[in-house]
């Protein structure tokens, strides 16, 4: 096929592909901290109408969002090139790629991925958030305990089917920025979920230093 039939994506994966995925996944995830920005101020102007501080855009909040998403752009890049290799869909002979899709081999690629992938991608979120956010080992541990299991359990609820159609129906090239562009929404959860958490730990060490 000549190079300029193909699509500029699918050029742009081919020639810089971990450098293609980070930048489209940071840049999504960050475009979700955005509008969960947005959402929160909205929300307060609503709650109350005579804020006592001004809301202020909170730029290294979006920029932390967008160096996790940077970050993991590649890993989840590598990680479906893993499953295309070790779990294909259709089948081996088939040079085409349109042959017929098998039912097993989507569940087991889609089982794989919610239960290994799923995991350890939200568990890295928690962790490297606190991290970027200058918390101590023991707030980075009260996060995991009260962000992790609601977290997996709303992921669980929502990613089986986005990462059905996004193996059934999406070329390689085009796996991540699908993902991506479906994660902005849970970003939007991510985010609202972290900065709650941020308040809550907030709120709880004024409280300790004022009884000091």
């Amino acid at each position: 096929m000549p190079r300029s039939s193909r699509s500029i994506p699918t050029q742009s994966f081919e020639s810089h592909p971990y450098y293609t995925t980070a930048l489209t996944n940071g840049a999504l995830n960050a475009l979700g901290d955005v509008v969960a920005q947005i959402t929160q101020k909205v929300i307060a102007q609503q709650e109350d109408s005579q804020p006592r501080t001004p809301w202020r855009y909170d730029v290294p909040r979006t920029l932390r969002f967008f160096a996790f998403g940077f970050g993991m752009g590649p890993v989840i890049g590598r990680w479906n090139v893993f499953l295309e290799q070790r779990s294909p869909l259709r089948s081996v002979g088939n040079s085409t790629g349109k042959g017929k899709v098998s039912l097993r081999a989507l569940a087991r690629r889609v089982g794989a991925d919610q239960l290994f992938m799923a995991p350890i991608g939200l568990a890295l979120f928690i962790g490297s958030m606190g991290v970027m956010e200058g918390r101590d080992a023991h707030h980075i541990e009260q996060r995991y305990q009260d962000l992790y299991k609601p977290a997996i359990l709303a992921n669980w609820q929502v990613w089986p089917v986005a990462q059905l159609v996004n193996f059934h129906f999406m070329p390689l090239p085009y796996r991540v920025p699908f993902q991506s562009t479906c994660g902005v929404f849970w970003t939007l959860y991510l985010s609202l979920l972290n900065a709650k958490e941020d308040e809550v730990q907030d709120r709880t060490d004024s409280m300790r230093r004022t009884l000091k």
